[in-house]
């Protein structure tokens, strides 16, 4: 990622700068650049999320049957978004789609501080910023990265979708933090961090080797208009990546909603949180389609939300990089 700053302000070098150039940036840099990225990108897009998080729990409930929440999931499923859309607006109000968004606020920040930069370190220690490709390194790195995040992000993720789901039973973050610790314990917070892994590790290969090789393909093609077309490969390479990874991974992203729920608004409770008992459980219980669910939200989630991302990023690393002092000057 750091190619294309360097290659901005000296396009008439067609070399890749070395780990030594690209550590002016510093640790605290790619953290701040990170963190900013992130929340952009998830204040952006979080009615969307809210609307996802709705249509996953739909036949979760204990008391719904088979044929109940098949029922409701065909009757739902063309006008589904639409829907759910307008019924928050008529019964909660606008505030309605924004519920845990402080949660979300205090999670993506410090979460997406740790992922970029460890993408960033990872990346370099394993040479990916010497000439050449590298989509292994930069998929290993993407992986590594997303380990360490969802760490951070678990907890605040469970919390963000326990306050989205329709007649919440908590007053706000510090309300559910406090009762799930009382109620649940600690393990409920990281009740769905195994499945989460698992979406995000493919998710992130994906993601990552999609870009850095689009980003390299567009810089290659014309060199001399990397800095026009920057924001341009930005938002295609983190689009297109970001879109297809997010419908591959909707099945997990249904475990992971139904795992941190659980128990809440009178939803099914799930023994361990083992992915493929939860699956089976789902499946028995409303048919192969409920994985399906919010597949069409997820992707229009990350299609916007990892262009909106990579641009935020890029864009705060290069005016961060522009004053060594560490003093940024203006000019983006």
């Amino acid at each position: 990622m750091t190619e294309t700053s360097t290659q901005i302000q000296n396009p008439d070098s067609k070399t890749t700068t070395t780990s030594h150039e690209n550590d002016g940036l510093g640790f605290w840099k790619f953290m701040v650049a990170g963190s900013i990225a992130g929340m952009v990108e998830h204040m952006a897009m979080f009615p969307v999320d809210t609307l996802k998080t709705r249509m996953q729990m739909l036949g979760a409930a204990t008391s719904s049957s088979p044929a109940a929440a098949a029922a409701s999931y065909s009757s739902h499923h063309h006008h589904q978004i639409g829907r759910f859309f307008t019924s928050i607006m008529r019964k909660e109000g606008p505030l309605g789609l924004y519920r845990g968004i402080a949660a979300m606020g205090l999670g993506a920040g410090p979460a997406h501080a740790v992922y970029f930069s460890v993408y960033e370190t990872c990346k370099r220690k394993l040479g990916g910023n010497e000439p050449g490709h590298h989509p292994l390194v930069h998929a290993v790195s993407g992986v590594v990265a997303t380990i360490a995040s969802d760490a951070v992000l678990t907890p605040m993720d469970v919390v963000k979708q326990r306050l989205q789901l329709k007649r919440s039973p908590y007053n706000g973050v510090k309300d559910c933090v406090l009762r799930m610790f009382k109620e649940e314990g600690f393990r409920a917070f990281y009740a769905s961090y195994r499945t989460t892994i698992v979406m995000n590790a493919p998710f992130t290969a994906v993601h990552f080797a999609t870009y850095e090789a689009m980003k390299k393909v567009l810089n290659e093609i014309s060199p001399e208009n990397a800095s026009e077309e920057r924001l341009m490969v930005h938002v295609m390479a983190g689009g297109a990546a970001g879109a297809l990874a997010g419908a591959v991974t909707t099945p997990l992203d249904v475990v992971k909603t139904r795992l941190q729920c659980q128990g809440v608004c009178g939803a099914d409770t799930f023994r361990s949180s083992s992915i493929r008992l939860a699956l089976k459980q789902i499946v028995a219980k409303e048919g192969y389609q409920a994985l399906l669910r919010g597949l069409t939200p997820r992707v229009l989630f990350h299609a916007p939300a990892a262009a909106i991302c990579w641009s935020t990023y890029e864009a705060m690393k290069n005016f961060l990089q522009n004053d060594p002092e560490g003093h940024p000057s203006p000019q983006l």
